[in-house]
């Protein structure tokens, strides 16, 4: 099994907190980006080899600011090139003012089956501080259309930590959310990363960060209003109703291979990972011109050992210690079980059967050191 990843990097304005790659170019470049993606994907299909591709996500950027024909041609030329009559699950990533009835519609005939919406918050006074084009109002209308189209599987990105947010507001915010039904959510810390419009305005004195240990309640109060609402705490950052796990996302944490197109997409077949280069010119020069534009990075066995451990420990699944035993020998699963008892004795990890090591809600809370603990360290 495998997962495409693409990514769509164009915007019509820059979130002041993000610092994905995204271009605001659209209008002269979103042709000529389309016809690179798909040269693309002709240089690179046999790098899936015979995994069948079970998972399609269209990322980015904002993928619901691409124009309708252009998806279409983007989605009929990648099926014309590579397998995808075995996909389960088909994402795309949208905005909810970009949500119309016409647009659901057409993504549907696409065979688009999931879409992932970035609300981060019901207060249409922080929506507007961290440059959101949409309101609370217009989630509900996407939400809507959606359903109306026959797209009930949704997901929706939720971010605690901004500036204005209160516990109360925040509290509120999922409950709106829950309201809505989606069949998942995610939801994220505020970073602050260097460079950023908000980053700016904190440095300015513009905005007030919220207090770590405010932000650390948001987050006890989210899982724990999800989980009473029926939700899975699958994942650090992720929740789902029962069967609704998105199981593209999942392949990234349970070392299942993906291929990603697109300027600033990823790949990994399991041992060797491929980053496209963040430059829309650069990508698409060199694609077009018939080069392979990837930097090629061979993990070692030591560097596979931490990625399987800092991933599994982020899912409610954990870490198999019998399966870390057979891949990276007895001095990896030696360190692993020492390391791993502390932090059993310490209340944040708890054994599941023989084997299964997951990380407690106490040692959630404290996840960064547990895992940096439990890193091989040369």
């Amino acid at each position: 099994m495998a997962g495409i990843y693409i990514h769509i990097p164009f915007c019509v304005s820059r979130c002041s907190y993000c610092d994905f790659f995204s271009t605001l170019q659209l209008r002269e470049a979103g042709a000529p980006y389309v016809e690179a993606l798909l040269a693309e994907a002709r240089l690179r299909r046999q790098e899936l080899g015979a995994d069948t591709v079970s998972t399609l996500y269209l990322g980015g950027g904002t993928p619901s600011q691409l124009p309708l024909p252009l998806l279409t041609s983007l989605v009929h030329g990648v099926r014309e090139v590579i397998d995808l009559s075995r996909v389960e699950e088909f994402t795309i990533e949208a905005n909810p003012d970009d949500v119309t009835g016409e647009w659901c519609r057409a993504v549907k005939s696409l065979g688009v089956n999931r879409v992932s919406m970035g609300v981060q918050s019901f207060e249409d006074h922080i929506l507007k501080l961290i440059g959101r084009r949409h309101t609370a109002g217009q989630v509900i209308d996407a939400v809507n259309y959606l359903r109306d189209s026959g797209i009930d599987n949704m997901s929706i990105d939720l971010i605690y930590g901004l500036p204005g947010q209160t516990v109360e507001s925040w509290t509120q915010s999922v409950h709106q959310a829950i309201a809505l039904q989606p069949k998942h959510i995610s939801a994220y810390g505020l970073t602050y990363e260097e460079g950023t419009r908000l980053w700016h305005q904190r440095e300015r004195g513009e905005v007030t960060e919220v207090p770590e240990e405010q932000c650390l309640m948001m987050y006890r109060i989210l899982a724990e209003c999800l989980q009473e609402a029926g939700y899975e705490h699958y994942e650090i950052s992720n929740f789902a109703l029962p069967g609704y796990r998105s199981r593209h996302n999942s392949s990234y944490w349970n070392d299942i291979p993906y291929l990603g197109l697109g300027a600033a997409a990823h790949s990994y077949d399991g041992s060797v990972r491929r980053s496209n280069p963040c430059d829309l010119k650069e990508y698409i020069d060199q694609v077009m011109a018939g080069n392979l534009p990837c930097e090629v990075e061979i993990l070692s066995q030591r560097e596979r050992y931490d990625e399987r451990v800092m991933l599994g420990l982020r899912t409610s699944d954990g870490v198999d210690a019998t399966r870390l035993r057979e891949d990276f020998g007895d001095e990896a699963w030696r360190h692993f079980i020492r390391e791993a008892q502390r932090h059993i004795d310490a209340g944040n990890l708890r054994l599941i059967g023989e084997s299964r090591y997951v990380l407690t809600s106490d040692g959630i809370m404290l996840s960064d050191s547990v895992m940096r603990d439990l890193l091989w360290d040369d």
